[in-house]
């Protein structure tokens, strides 16, 4: 039983943490941002694009000649009992138009803030790149002079020294 409890415990635990990043309040802007883009998108498919497609004669409900019963004989012997299956294909399309044009309208928005991101940070690398330019350099320190590698002669001296003190 307590290790259920602990579970619970950490379930929760994480539950508290997932909600206070920052990325589930961006994500919940995104939602509520996107449902008024739908909004706007479905008024205008239906506001504009509908009536525009009666206009050229598309059906009577812009899509609606897309429509087929499914029982129409059925319908036309007995309309009173039977009621017709009606497949809408003008229905679908005009919710996928709708996405579509949402998609490309929250696209566009998030294309523009990225770019407007990137410009500003070129900008600020800019405009580190200049100061670090303008800065005075500060003064190294001189390196401790090295002391010059022994000629070969030297090293034959040396080893033949140590020869004749091995010898003796």
């Amino acid at each position: 039983m307590a290790k259920d409890k602990t579970e619970k415990k950490g379930f929760f635990k994480e539950f508290k943490e997932f909600i206070a990043r920052g990325n589930v309040l961006d994500m919940a802007v995104g939602i509520i941002v996107g449902g008024a883009f739908t909004a706007i998108i479905t008024a205008l498919v239906n506001g504009i694009l509908t009536p525009l497609l009666q206009m050229i004669g598309v059906g009577s409900d812009g899509f609606g000649a897309l429509q087929v019963v499914l029982n129409q004989a059925a319908y036309n012997a007995n309309p009173e009992t039977v009621t017709p299956i009606v497949l809408d294909f003008g229905i679908v399309i005009s919710s996928i138009v709708t996405f579509l044009l949402t998609a490309l309208m929250l696209f566009t928005i998030v294309y523009t803030v990225n770019h407007i991101h990137a410009r500003a940070e070129k900008i600020k690398a800019k405009r580190a790149a200049q100061e670090a330019e303008e800065a005075p350099a500060e003064p190294q320190p001189e390196p401790e002079p090295v002391p010059p590698a022994p000629t070969t002669e030297e090293l034959l001296t040396e080893i033949r020294d140590l020869l004749k003190a091995g010898k003796e």
